[in-house]
């Protein structure tokens, strides 16, 4: 098959078109940052040749940073990246989408989200991917034959990614870690190998529309994360702890430097919220789709600890 991939040159496009091309499907990268950039708001190229003869489009590209700005380009890029795409896909008769969408659309200690709950996204990344599934949404039921997956998915982790939990990593790494609030928190997580594995595993789907919230279980609370991540990097103890209202007050003072300076932090009041909530979701419905993930959790971080920093560190001793 033809497959086109937008933001396939990323974290998760780039391990997927590998494993796909492996596979014998040829690929279509549509990325900025690829051999031969291509962006999804392209609308002439997007109703030209670059989709021409593709069966499948995997819809990987987004703006998804919480330091976006400014705050349009979440809308630019996930809701009209979505409408040039669906316009696109019934130009060249292409029947399947597969979206990854995100847990964001819930908001914030939602409780466990499942796939039937009333979403009620706290953001403009979660505002903008919502806007986005009901653009594709539309697209499926204009007829019957069209396969549309979305994918709900939470924060993703592993080599190479420069996310959350590898800011998270790198901040322990490094010493600068603060733990704020008491880390009873719950978050549901993901590695990118079972991603790339669950994706693949949306080709078997039958046409309709399919909806499907992706973590890896069990949820692990932030208290637990952080410790098997010093246990990994070989520091004791949990390091130092501010209260939740401490935190929060340097986050929000942050944001004003950050507004009148123009510099980014890593430390903002929206990250210190998205911390210490619970974000967890229900993926029952994907796990029992007949998917089998290939990398227990633990594993997982470990993988991510062993090549961002020990492996460095082992080089420079």
């Amino acid at each position: 098959m033809k497959i086109a991939i937008t933001g396939g040159a990323g974290f998760i496009g780039a391990r997927l078109a590998a494993q796909l091309a492996a596979q014998g499907h040829e690929i279509v990268v549509i990325d900025i940052n690829a051999p031969k950039p291509m962006d999804v708001t392209d609308e002439a190229a997007m109703m030209g040749t670059a989709l021409k003869g593709v069966d499948i489009i995997y819809n990987l590209a987004a703006e998804h940073r919480d330091d976006v700005r400014p705050q349009q380009r979440y809308y630019d890029v996930n809701v009209t990246g979505a409408k040039i795409l669906v316009k696109a896909a019934k130009q060249h008769n292409i029947k399947t989408i597969i979206f990854t969408s995100t847990v964001a659309v819930y908001g914030l200690n939602a409780g466990e989200s499942l796939e039937t709950d009333t979403p009620a996204p706290f953001n403009d990344y979660g505002h903008s991917k919502l806007e986005a599934e009901e653009v594709f949404n539309n697209w499926a039921n204009e007829d019957s034959t069209r396969t549309l997956v979305t994918m709900r998915l939470v924060a993703t982790f592993g080599p190479g990614n420069r996310g959350n939990i590898y800011n998270l990593m790198n901040q322990i790494a490094a010493n600068r870690f603060v733990m704020v609030g008491n880390g009873d928190n719950h978050k549901s997580v993901a590695y990118v190998e079972n991603i790339v594995a669950f994706l693949q595993h949306c080709l078997t789907f039958p046409s309709g529309k399919h909806l499907y919230n992706y973590a890896d279980k069990p949820d692990l609370n932030m208290r637990d994360m952080v410790a098997e991540i010093r246990r990994a990097l070989g520091y004791h103890g949990m390091g130092p702890r501010v209260p939740y209202a401490l935190g929060l007050a340097g986050g929000v003072g942050l944001d004003a430097v950050a507004k009148v300076t123009g510099r980014t932090f890593p430390i903002s009041a929206v990250r210190v919220r998205k911390f210490c909530a619970d974000t967890i979701v229900n993926a029952k419905k994907a796990h029992e789709s007949g998917f089998k993930a290939p990398y227990a959790l633990q594993d997982g971080v470990q993988e991510m600890i062993r090549a961002e920093f020990m492996e460095s560190k082992n080089k420079a001793a």
